[in-house]
């Protein structure tokens, strides 16, 4: 069975706002399957925000498992994503998904994975897909010496993640919500 490889989410606060974006290519194998697949959700009445990368059917999965979390744990992000990581890895069904997550709001950018690990980066970025790393290396320079907005951070570094990864697009969604840092 060929293996269907899915997008490149990257996240960026800077400047009072956070920016969270997605490509929209979804392959398999070498053919391109989908070119405007949706990765970015808004969740809690627009006061969350969240990517996936990985196996889009584990990643629905993930995300109704985080809304749940959330209602659990109103307000509290992180504590949702820590219960929804250690159910992730402790649920024979669940622990069968492959997928990451990237989800942020005003106060909080989380990297959250199957393997238990929910991960705030000390710099706001975190980049997850096949062209993540393209995309982090990108918006860290593009933050340093230029004058964007986290948006347009977002945006240039995913296009510039597009331009050298195979699995990434430049059909880029950004989502952006204010925050304290």
């Amino acid at each position: 069975m060929e293996k269907i490889h899915a997008t490149t989410i990257l996240t960026v606060r800077h400047d009072g706002k956070v920016a969270i974006g997605g490509d929209g290519q979804v392959t398999l194998g070498t053919a391109i399957m989908k070119a405007d697949a949706m990765k970015i959700r808004r969740l809690k009445e627009g006061s969350v925000l969240c990517g996936f990368a990985g196996s889009s059917a584990d990643a629905f999965a993930l995300l109704e498992r985080f809304e749940s979390k959330l209602k659990d744990f109103p307000g509290n992000v992180p504590r949702a994503a820590t219960e929804l990581a250690k159910e992730w890895r402790t649920d024979r069904a669940l622990r069968r998904l492959e997928a990451l997550m990237i989800v942020a709001d005003a106060k909080n950018s989380l990297l959250v994975s199957g393997t238990g690990d929910v991960i705030q980066p000390t710099d706001g970025i975190i980049g997850i897909g096949s062209g993540g790393n393209y995309a982090v290396a990108a918006a860290r320079a593009l933050r340093t010496h230029s004058q964007l907005s986290a948006s347009d951070i977002v945006r240039e570094a995913l296009s510039i993640a597009a331009d050298i990864d195979i699995y990434t697009n430049k059909n880029i969604v950004v989502e952006e919500l204010p925050c304290g840092s």
